[in-house]
């Protein structure tokens, strides 16, 4: 669904959600709609993108156990009612292939570039690289969306760092595959994941993080 329908349904059902739930929509569906304006630009689009996604989660989260559990969380809470399979189609059928391409980039797996800055070369990147890769696509097999979700975020995330903390050049020469392909994800997952939140009112996630005053 495009951002502009996602706001027509928000205003049929806002009356059932509470208010920190419509803020977090209606924040997630503005920032969706300023993603599809950019066509060109992957990157000002992947950024876009993700603020959605942050609206609609309403936390900061990062590598630290405790927020990737929340986040994992918040994916394996969606997944059990996507009764319709829109998160499992866009994982297992719509873009199975820019997946299992992401899961298998280095440059989105942060231990890669833990040994680079750290000038490791013992190689225990590469191996916890091939055992996340052999469980990746072991999820993949057994039809696992929230645990192929939780791993492809993990790699978003990765991605996200790099491009907001000025990590990378804009509209760079090298490494566009997984921003382009990032962008692809994260396309068809938002607006799937904001109409699961749309149709289950009664989901609780809790205060949101800027109210609104």
């Amino acid at each position: 669904m495009t951002a502009d329908e996602l706001k027509a349904r928000l205003k049929q059902v806002e009356d059932q959600h509470t208010e920190p739930s419509r803020v977090r929509l209606h924040r997630a569906i503005s920032w969706l709609k300023r993603a599809e304006q950019e066509r060109k630009d992957l990157d000002a689009r992947f950024i876009f993108l993700w603020v959605a996604f942050n609206a609609a989660y309403a936390s900061e989260f990062g590598f630290e156990k405790s927020e990737r559990d929340k986040l994992h969380q918040f994916l394996a809470t969606l997944v059990a009612v996507d009764r319709d399979k829109a998160l499992h189609r866009v994982v297992f059928n719509d873009f199975t292939g820019p997946i299992r391409t992401l899961i298998g980039n280095r440059f989105v797996f942060e231990p890669f570039w833990k040994a680079l800055r750290e000038h490791d070369g013992s190689g225990r990147w590469e191996k916890r690289f091939a055992t996340h890769n052999k469980a990746a696509m072991r999820y993949l097999l057994d039809g696992r969306t929230d645990a192929v979700l939780a791993i492809v975020f993990d790699r978003l995330y990765v991605l996200r760092n790099q491009l907001v903390h000025g990590g990378a050049t804009w509209n760079s020469g090298v490494n566009r595959e997984q921003v382009r392909d990032g962008a692809h994800i994260l396309m068809a997952l938002i607006p799937a994941i904001i109409e699961r939140m749309l149709d289950h009112p009664e989901l609780d996630l809790g205060e949101i993080a800027f109210p609104v005053v």
